[in-house]
């Protein structure tokens, strides 16, 4: 186990009770959930892997399988899927919180999008909930460039993607995994809103310029009109609620109200956020957008 893991685990297992306490991760494989999932497995902390493939299934679509995922669970990190800001996911949020609180559950960690109208409206469900509550409502993922959706376009050479020029401040997917962490294991979180950023804002075409510098590789930024950038997400045959969803993301989070900075990952942890240029070097270090021959 590298230093810095070994630092995590050692935290999360000095600031918790001795009694453990069993923790369902919904979104278990999923970018902040399967990170989530392994802190916690690394600290010893039981867990239960909230995904459809899971020995015990989990499936935001199917609600029978909430029943069984929820059973002697303590605490729940709830990253649903796949975002606060679709429609109908304000009473998913309630009907699964409600089941989460008659199953025994005590506590909820709840993923929210920072600047999202409908996932405000979720963060009250789950302060309404009757479960001791954390929010970690997060800038957008820096990880969208290697696990999410533009890790083929940047592997392709060239990322096209509407306001290009507004600056972000991209938040570092480990950070939240710590915070969320921490909220599940750690009692004095409880009642805190965490709102995570990277340390700067930066913009799309500056972000794809550092990992262009990363990589040793040429990597274009084009900026395209949003009706441009979902006729390209159709053509690539993207399911249409996903086109949807990123059109209205785009629309709406990256329109500027998301460009200062917050002071989440240092209240919450004691220490600065990450920084994207860390994010670019450590996974152009770790080959993810190494084109395959």
């Amino acid at each position: 186990m590298s230093p810095p893991a070994a630092r995590r685990c050692t935290y999360l297992m000095t600031n918790t009770t001795s009694h453990q306490r069993l923790s369902l991760i919904t979104g278990a494989t999923g970018k902040t959930g399967s990170r989530v999932a392994a802190l916690l497995d690394a600290a010893g902390r039981p867990v239960r892997h909230g995904s459809r493939t899971a020995a015990i299934p989990f499936d935001w679509t199917d609600r029978k399988t909430w029943g069984p995922a929820l059973a002697d669970v303590d605490s729940v990190y709830l990253a649903f899927q796949p975002d606060l800001a679709v429609p109908g996911a304000a009473d998913v949020i309630r009907a699964f919180t409600a089941a989460a609180r008659a199953a025994g559950a005590r506590s909820v960690v709840l993923l929210s999008g920072r600047g999202e109208p409908e996932a405000l409206e979720c963060e009250q469900i789950v302060r309404d909930s009757g479960l001791s509550w954390t929010i970690v409502r997060c800038a957008f993922f820096a990880h969208n460039f290697s696990e999410g959706a533009f890790v083929d376009d940047v592997l392709a050479g060239t990322v096209a993607l509407p306001n290009g020029d507004v600056p972000e401040p991209f938040v570092h997917v480990d950070d939240i995994a710590e915070v969320a962490a921490a909220a599940l294991t750690d009692s004095r979180h409880a009642g805190q809103l965490y709102e995570l950023t990277g340390p700067r804002a930066l913009t799309f075409a500056d972000a794809v310029a550092e990992i262009a510098a990363a990589t040793g590789r040429e990597i274009a930024f084009i900026a395209v009109s949003r009706p441009e950038f979902a006729a390209a997400l159709r053509e690539y045959q993207v399911p249409d609620d996903v086109v949807s969803l990123l059109d209205y993301l785009f629309g709406t989070i990256l329109d500027g109200r998301n460009t200062p900075t917050a002071d989440g990952v240092r209240r919450a942890l004691g220490r600065e956020a990450r920084d994207f240029t860390d994010y670019a070097t450590e996974t152009a270090a770790a080959g993810a957008w190494t084109p395959q021959r």
